[in-house]
């Protein structure tokens, strides 16, 4: 391991050795620990790992603290010799009696090739990490994922450098344990490939129930501490909003396939603020527009506005692909959906010539290239495709800084405080309703960069979620215009004005998914003189 490798990077290393030679699971770690199931998928990727709790940790495995800074070597070593596993500590490490010289460190030696351990060396269907160096290993040693020598870890750690795949270990190869078939033998059809069984649906259920059983604990709890005062119970759970919120994060995380990367290195020449009067370079195409009457195609007369209200409009925009890590650089034209990517855009959009709906990208008093988020880029490219009527060209993308993404990273997050505010409606339970909705909104204002919240720094989740609560309410309006609606005014996430029989688009009520009436107004068409 290079000397240059952080204490931190070190300890989870080999925090993941020892889970894997110990075969333990993350959360059996992190009860014998005392912390909530999820915390060790959290300080493996997320968060640091505090000092007691490197103790607790060391203490749990039994061995010295300082064996678990050490790195994975130096740890698996350690708990080999501690718990009796001689046989397996001298294929860790096993420098040579006069001991290692300042000029050639000491190696892992290579593990004998004798007929005994030979027949204790076995295949696995799905690659695991070895116990040695933390690399994908499709062999077990003594019941313990790992390569069966020193020379097969290089080779699969110089193979994880060049992206290449590291060659098979001889004492496995299909090839050395099979005699050659006959000249003209007939091929035997080649077995099916070992798949990976699906996470159980179990799994999922129990997290969602988890995410909502957290809520409604908290909600209990503040009103069994405030004496079932509402009023003292809602100013707690205010305070408290935005560390549930990311202790419920953490929670809807735990059978994740992604671990939340909370600090990633993003350009701040886009996310940065240039001082705290001046936003950064991101445009999120908020709307705020109102149709001129003049343009309305209606006979002179009086008619009915409505005035419409999204329900939960920025708990409705959790669900968009939001980027999982560091990004990367591109330029020209790139195909984010076709890639599973997200991220931030430099483009010039297409014109836009049309009176009956509002400009896409919102009113800009500069023309040019500006920063989009993801759901504007789409939302740009939907509105050019022929399915929409062509409505604009395409956007010239100039360059992007995507990573890999996923829709389903805040999924459980917002089914559960989607399930929660449901039943409080349903129940007239406003301290829930409350609740719910400051962790949302507290959730999407403060995890970008505020003093509020430093568990996560994520200024591109922001502007993202902003940008899709934008696109959701423009699809709306576009759903009014094509059902004949005629669209008066489109303002901020929730805010869209109609004229027509709106009740025939939209289904009525307070859900996420439904719409509701907030006011009516009349407008006075005049005829021409």
């Amino acid at each position: 391991m290079s000397q240059s490798t952080s204490t931190l990077t070190k300890t989870r290393a080999s925090i993941t050795a020892l889970l894997a030679l110990s075969q333990q699971k993350q959360n059996v770690l992190a009860r014998g620990i005392g912390l909530p199931d999820y915390a060790v998928t959290r300080r493996q990727g997320a968060t640091p790992w505090q000092l007691d709790e490197v103790d607790r940790v060391a203490a749990h495995f039994k061995i010295d603290p300082l064996a678990l800074l050490a790195g994975p070597d130096v740890a698996c070593t350690e708990y080999a010799r501690c718990h009796g596993l001689a046989h397996l500590a001298e294929y860790i490490t096993a420098p040579s009696e006069e001991g290692p010289t300042d000029a050639e460190p000491a190696k892992p030696a290579a593990a004998p090739h004798d007929s005994d351990q030979a027949a204790e060396v076995t295949t696995l269907a799905t690659p695991a990490r070895c116990a040695l160096c933390d690399l994908p290993t499709t062999t077990t040693l003594l019941g313990f994922p790992q390569h069966v020598s020193a020379e097969a870890c290089a080779e699969a750690a110089e193979a994880a450098a060049s992206g290449a795949t590291p060659a098979q270990d001889p004492t496995t190869s299909p090839a050395a344990e099979q005699p050659p078939a006959p000249e003209h033998a007939t091929a035997s059809p080649a077995p099916e490939r070992a798949r990976r069984e699906p996470r159980p649906r179990q799994d999922r259920a129990e997290t969602h129930a988890n995410c909502v059983a957290f809520l409604r604990r908290n909600v209990q709890a503040a009103l069994k501490d405030a004496g079932g005062d509402m009023e003292a119970a809602a100013a707690y759970l205010e305070k408290k909003a935005i560390p549930h919120a990311m202790e419920l994060l953490d929670i809807s995380r735990a059978q994740g396939r992604y671990d939340v990367i909370a600090y990633p290195p993003l350009p701040d020449a886009i996310y940065k603020k240039p001082s705290k009067s001046k936003p950064n370079q991101v445009w999120e195409a908020r709307p705020h527009w109102s149709r001129h009457r003049d343009t309305l195609p209606l006979t002179p007369g009086t008619y009915t506005v409505d005035e419409l209200d999204m329900n939960g409009a920025y708990l409705s925009a959790l669900k968009t692909h939001l980027p999982l890590g560091e990004p990367e650089h591109s330029t020209g034209a790139i195909d984010t959906l076709a890639l599973k990517r997200s991220g931030v855009h430099l483009v010039t959009p297409g014109e836009w010539h049309h009176d009956h709906l509002p400009n896409p990208i919102g009113s800009r008093d500069e023309p040019g290239p500006l920063w989009i988020m993801e759901p504007t880029l789409r939302l740009l490219n939907r509105l050019a495709s022929p399915k929409n009527g062509s409505l604009c060209a395409p956007p010239e993308i100039h360059e992007s800084w995507t990573s890999g993404s996923t829709e389903h990273l805040l999924e459980y997050f917002r089914t559960a405080l989607t399930e929660v505010r449901a039943q409080a409606i349903e129940e007239d339970d406003e301290l829930s309703e409350h609740y719910v909705k400051s962790i949302y909104s507290k959730f999407v204002s403060t995890a970008g960069t505020s003093s509020a919240n430093h568990s996560l720094v994520r200024p591109d989740w922001v502007h993202t979620i902003r940008s899709q609560a934008f696109s959701n309410l423009y699809g709306k309006a576009l759903k009014s215009h094509a059902a004949g609606l005629h669209v008066i005014r489109l303002s901020g996430t929730d805010e869209l004005h109609v004229i027509g029989d709106w009740r025939s688009v939209f289904d009525e009520g307070r859900g996420v998914t439904q719409v509701k009436l907030k006011n009516t107004s009349e407008i006075i068409i005049s005829s021409e003189a």
